[in-house]
């Protein structure tokens, strides 16, 4: 099993912040800093709560001018890259909303090591219009970390991050910066702009799904955003985006021999197979299974899972795939009846029951 991410947070990263911040502010009471951060709290600390720790105890041996401070951790970032380092963001977050040019002068630099649309967010919600303003400025960066954050930071539902409300209900400024990065050449951008659609898509599909006529569907880049952004719509069969991608009716197509393994044992797996037959080439399919999973309430909650997205020259292709019933932390798995159905663009062409026992 991997180590939590709260274990990247250490008290060896610890030390090689205090170092470092010395080199350039020589009264920082490095030994003090160390002692201080790793408290007695410091192993109960969750993930952000040991970011966030970390950079208040910075304010505490940092000078007390905002402008020195952050001047001496720009000079303290370049030598640290990774996830790990986004307590200097979060500094910027906890004590810079009152001084904005200095704030995203720091956030400018700290995302070209570590990352800072945590950060942003604070700023959208402080000052919406000012802030989008500048992310707009830095669609147009010649750095693709600084472009990046300029569509990650305005995601509406950016995982761990603040949920953007106003953006949630309209994502007009959101769409005039990601129509701004919607060909650009770095696959870090790409994906951030993709993601930015998918959150959008969840709370208003109608506003991606226009931009399938408005945006230059043919650059294979903007295709790829377009199709990438467009993930949670395919998921849900969502007509129009089904047929942009050129997933269309499969009345020709049917299914035989789907079989799966009943019953299977907590722990073990789900073997299932099932064939495709056609009349001609199967061609362009998106094929997928959903599980449902019993609840302790005895109702079915549903999951969608991937099998294949390929254009097929074929008559016919036989599927064999299995689903792990592992013990896992992230979900409860209950004893009895489950079922599987089999979904290709976005119809539902066979279903099975299986049970699951001890």
């Amino acid at each position: 099993m991997a180590a939590p991410l709260k274990d990247l947070f250490n008290k060896a990263l610890i030390v090689n912040i205090a170092l470092e911040i010395s080199k350039h502010y020589p009264k920082f009471h490095s030994n003090n800093f160390i002692s201080s951060v790793l408290d007695c709290d410091w192993e109960s600390l969750k993930l952000k709560e040991r970011i966030k720790h970390i950079a208040v105890h910075l304010k505490i041996f940092l000078p007390s001018s905002y402008s020195q401070s952050i001047s001496i951790l720009k000079k303290t970032a370049p030598n640290f890259n990774g996830f790990e380092y986004l307590m200097f963001a979060d500094y910027v977050e906890i004590y810079g909303l009152k001084n904005f040019k200095k704030s995203f002068e720091a956030l400018e630099c700290f995302t070209q090591y570590s990352t800072g649309e945590f950060a942003i967010r604070k700023f959208i919600l402080h000052n919406k219009l000012k802030t989008m303003r500048q992310l707009k400025k830095w669609s147009t960066s010649n750095n693709e970390h600084i472009r990046r954050l300029a569509s990650e930071g305005c995601r509406p539902r950016l995982p761990w991050g603040v949920s953007l409300i106003d953006f949630k209900k309209d994502p007009t400024l959101v769409l005039e910066i990601l129509d701004i990065l919607k060909k650009d050449s770095s696959k870090y951008v790409q994906k951030s702009v993709a993601n930015n659609l998918n959150d959008i898509s969840k709370d208003n599909p109608n506003k991606v799904l226009e931009l399938y006529s408005k945006w230059e569907s043919s650059n294979p880049i903007t295709r790829w955003i377009l199709k990438h952004g467009s993930r949670s719509l395919l998921k849900k069969s969502n007509p129009k985006a089904l047929i942009f991608f050129g997933y269309h009716s499969i009345d020709y197509i049917s299914i035989e021999d789907f079989i799966c393994n009943d019953p299977i044992k907590l722990g073990g797996d789900l073997l299932f197979s099932f064939k495709l037959r056609s009349n001609k080439e199967i061609g362009n399919i998106r094929l997928e299974y959903f599980i449902d999973f019993l609840k302790k309430n005895n109702k079915h909650s549903s999951k969608i899972f991937k099998i294949s997205e390929s254009e097929t020259n074929k008559k016919n292709k036989i599927f064999n795939k299995k689903h792990s019933f592992k013990i896992i932390t992230t979900r409860k798995y209950y004893i009895g009846m489950h079922y599987i159905r089999i979904v290709l663009n976005g119809q539902e062409i066979a279903k099975k029951s299986f049970n699951l026992k001890k």
